[in-house]
């Protein structure tokens, strides 16, 4: 009992699924949305960053590789969360520390407050209903500190403590600005 065994790529490829591109409103597309050449040349996420050995399968693969490093590779809108926990730490942490070492209240309430607020942006980030909520708030929040550290800043003429949180400041700002932009498109 023999059974000839024969394989060919026609025959392969019928046993495998059909699969069907995403929707224009998927995940690809949206973060794509901002440049639209780069809309339509977006491959699903398996695909995504193309390599040697599929670059076979569609032609001018080169450029779209050229495309997608600048239009799909980087999102900070995914970094809000993130951003929002280590920036309360770091409020917090600045808080405590302030009041430790010259007992200054105001340093730990400002710290405290800064914690609590980056603290609900972040529960807010987790459920998609209130998600966009977060971003506002947390880039709300990050307006504010990033006002009185300026003031604080202009106001003493040193550096330290108030130039490093001020910059720090304006880059969550970024990062919740990015976040709530991306998410409402």
């Amino acid at each position: 009992m023999s059974a000839s065994l024969s394989w060919s790529p026609a025959a392969f490829r019928a046993t495998l699924p059909t699969v069907k591109p995403p929707p224009s409103s998927s995940i690809s597309a949206a973060r794509c949305q901002f440049l639209r050449p780069v809309t339509d040349l977006c491959p699903p996420f398996s695909s995504r960053f193309p390599t040697e050995q599929n670059s076979s399968l569609r032609p001018g693969i080169a450029s779209e590789r050229r495309l997608l490093r600048f239009g799909c590779k980087s999102q900070l809108g995914e970094l809000a969360p993130v951003t929002s926990a280590v920036y309360g730490s770091l409020l917090l942490g600045g808080g405590l520390f302030a009041f430790g070492k010259s007992g200054s209240k105001g340093s730990l309430a400002g710290g405290c407050t800064g914690a609590v607020l980056m603290g609900i942006a972040y529960y807010l980030m987790q459920a998609s209903e209130t998600q966009q909520i977060g971003y506002a708030l947390g880039f709300g929040s990050s307006l504010l500190f990033a006002s009185v550290f300026g003031i604080r800043l202009a106001a003493t003429r040193k550096l330290a403590p108030a130039g490093p949180l001020l910059g720090l400041s304006v880059l969550t700002l970024v990062v919740f600005a990015s976040a709530y932009l991306q998410g409402t498109t």
